[in-house]
């Protein structure tokens, strides 16, 4: 038997959905330099459709597009599908994904994939190339990346509609500097964690510290160190070429401390491409950037103009592995993994890291023993595809494989059997070092526990998976803090993050400045409770607390409810924003914290109010996807009048009179209604909000 292959699996044909002409996608290869906007485009076009998804290199990345997105939209209609996490609302219409976990069997309107470059990586490749072939939106599909690879998708891909936009802005060569000569708003790169940790600790001595970002961070530890950076708690980062993949940061130099790496095999020079991948982190958007080298390093002239032009030789290969893999035996399956191409443009992997567990486990005995069937055989392939988040020893992570296939060929894995192996690792003690090996490794069985067939209680080990993940990581941020920042950095910062309040003076109660004291007086009993309310290291929590955890009142007042506490306590209140549609959010009596954790705050109220406003919505959701583009029209007036809208303008045929019926929508002679969004508690919200636009 035949079957696609695991983790990169094909898009099947589809028929055209109702409202598109055509069940040919539209391919358009938004290739160019570094701060292009080509991601945020791709997002922004994304929405235009009522369904979309995105794949993206990192999960970190991944994370932050879903963030932004569900601010944009509201988390009810938003994925988020990686190895290691799945949040999957019943109604989510946009999927974030990294590329390798894209569920590309799902139908939607609208397919892109970042980052397309990486179809030459020698280990990930593959799956990209894979994307490249074969995946894509009903209507239309996007491929973003670096210009390197307009020939490869020109001759691959040759429907594909190549755009090109210029970079934002400057991005100019700065030549060699010392540690002590770099200027506030730096990043310094390095390619070993061991060089990473010594620069940041060189520059907590010089400099007052630093902050610390790893491919190794979970994507709360490294939000929370760039959090820390972006609100200029801490004026330097030092990290590895994990900020080159998208991340954007308030960059105005980058310094490479090391122009090679050790990839996996060997140590390298890194290519151009991936050096001006990573230069262009500096000056995002329209403001200008440098890059340049630690002393002693030194980039000749010629290598710096090219970074300086983000001119770079194309990909002439990618790496490719079979459409459709063989599962009539062990033996043909692995032979089918080194399936030839007949393109000499596709090279296929040859030491994958699965392939090379695969053949590990078929050499063991009691493994082969067990693949009696086509089931267990694609179950023993899926189980060599759990990667190796720990990069040990080879020999160590495929004896954890084993452990797994051996269990689950008796069945789901149980509580008694993941216990002893999760459980030690919730221990938030230790080092830098000892919490970013605990992480690694919860990381597998993060992976585990996102298989539902997998284990007996699939939702209580992806909740416990998550939780340990969250307390490791905020255990890991403040070693990190702790390791990198000096007294006087945290003095800077906590005199950033905690403004004194001065005590005004004594006035009479008919002096001008009266009513200023006495307000003065509220916000501080105001902070004063909310510190009482909610101690400092329960604020993170807030940010992932559900929204049944907030209230909003009429007057748009959003209040969080505390365990033991009768009263909620006021976290800000909702504001005009750019429609009615979307309010914003201002966050109030939180000036005690500092800038990154208020402004993730400020983040959760924006998506609770979006979330308000997606549920008092959702009625009219189906409508955006009638098969009737008068019905679509109709909805979007709907929706921008929260559920009524004048009847004058519109002509409406027997049959969009009947879609709207079924839909609960009545058409009388002066407006058009949705009942649904009549009842009492929908028109409160809908006179709150009302009442927040009309502030502007």
């Amino acid at each position: 038997m035949t079957r696609r292959m695991g983790r990169a699996q094909p898009i099947p044909r589809r028929k055209a959905s109702a409202g598109y002409h055509s069940n040919v996608s539209h391919i358009v290869a938004m290739l160019g330099p570094t701060n292009t906007g080509k991601t945020h485009r791709a997002i922004e076009r994304m929405l235009d459709f009522p369904t979309g998804m995105i794949g993206l290199p990192l999960r970190l990345l991944a994370r932050e597009v879903y963030d932004r997105v569900a601010l944009r939209v509201g988390l009810d209609k938003v994925a988020l599908v990686t190895g290691e996490e799945k949040r999957v609302p019943a109604g989510a219409a946009y999927w974030i994904c990294t590329v390798e976990a894209m569920p590309v069997s799902k139908t939607v309107a609208f397919l892109a994939v970042d980052e397309i470059q990486l179809a030459a990586h020698p280990q990930r490749g593959h799956v990209f190339t894979e994307r490249l072939l074969h995946a894509r939106g009903e209507a239309e599909t996007w491929f973003l990346g670096s210009d390197t690879m307009r020939t490869l998708v020109g001759e691959l891909v040759p429907a594909a509609e190549l755009r090109a936009h210029p970079r934002l802005s400057d991005l100019g060569f700065a030549g060699v500097a010392s540690l002590s000569q770099l200027k506030p708003r730096s990043a310094v790169v390095a390619f070993t964690v061991n060089d990473v940790y010594a620069l940041a600790e060189r520059l907590r001595v010089g400099k007052g510290g630093a902050a610390v970002v790893l491919g190794a961070l979970s994507p709360r530890t490294r939000n929370a160190q760039v959090a820390m950076f972006q609100a200029g708690e801490v004026d330097y980062m030092v990290a590895t070429d994990a900020i080159g993949m998208g991340l954007n940061l308030d960059l105005q130099h980058v310094c490479f401390a090391a122009l090679d790496k050790f990839d996996g095999k060997e140590v390298r020079q890194l290519e151009l491409a991936e050096l001006g991948q990573i230069a262009g982190r500096a000056g995002r958007y329209l403001h200008a950037g440098t890059f340049g080298t630690l002393s002693p390093i030194e980039l000749p002239a010629w290598a710096a103009r090219s970074i300086e032009l983000q001119r770079f030789d194309s990909v002439r290969r990618v790496s490719w592995r079979a459409h459709e893999l063989d599962f009539a035996s062990i033996d043909a399956l692995l032979a089918s993994l080194q399936t030839p191409s007949r393109r000499g443009v596709l090279i296929p992997v040859s030491d994958a890291e699965d392939t090379a567990a695969l053949a590990w486990l078929a050499a063991q005995p009691e493994v082969r023993a067990r693949v009696t069937d086509d089931a267990t055989l694609g179950l023993l392939w899926d189980v060599a595809c759990v990667p190796d988040f720990r990069k040990l020893l080879f020999e160590s992570h495929v004896q954890v494989l084993r452990e797994i296939f051996l269990a689950l060929c008796e069945g789901p894995l149980t509580n008694r059997w993941l216990e002893p192996r999760i459980a030690p690792l919730g221990d938030t003690t230790g080092d830098v070092e000892t919490l970013i090996f605990r992480i690694s490794s919860l990381r597998t069985w993060a992976y585990v526990a996102q298989k539902a067939e997998w284990i007996a209680d699939v939702a209580a080990w992806r909740e416990r998976t998550m939780a340990i993940e969250d307390r490791l990581s905020d255990a890991l941020h403040t070693a990190l803090v702790s390791r990198f920042v000096s007294r006087i950095g945290k003095k800077r910062a906590a005199k950033k993050a905690k403004p004194a309040i001065v005590p005004a003076p004594a006035v009479a109660n008919d002096h001008p400045f009266a009513g200023l004291r006495t307000l003065r007086d509220q916000i501080a009993r105001r902070e004063a409770r909310i510190k009482e309310a909610i101690p400092a290291d329960r604020f993170d929590a807030l940010v992932d607390a559900p929204h049944e955890r907030f209230l909003v009142d009429d007057r748009g007042v959003i209040r969080v409810q505390i365990e033991g506490d009768p009263d909620p306590v006021t976290l800000g209140r909702l504001a005009a924003g750019r429609t009615v549609r979307l309010p914003a959010v201002r966050v109030e009596a939180l000036d005690f914290l500092g800038a990154g954790l208020r402004s993730r705050i400020e983040k959760r109220l924006v998506a609770f109010a979006r979330d308000l406003v997606s549920r008092l919505l959702s009625p009219l959701a189906p409508l955006e996807s009638a098969d009737s583009a008068a019905v679509r029209s109709l909805a979007y007036e709907l929706l921008t009048g929260l559920g009524v809208t004048s009847a004058a303008k519109w002509k409406l045929s027997e049959r969009d009179r009947e879609i709207l019926k079924r839909h609960d929508v009545r058409v009388g002679r002066d407006v058009i209604e949705a009942r649904a969004l009549q009842t009492e508690a929908a028109v409160a919200i809908r006179k709150m909000l009302l009442e927040v636009y009309a502030r502007r």
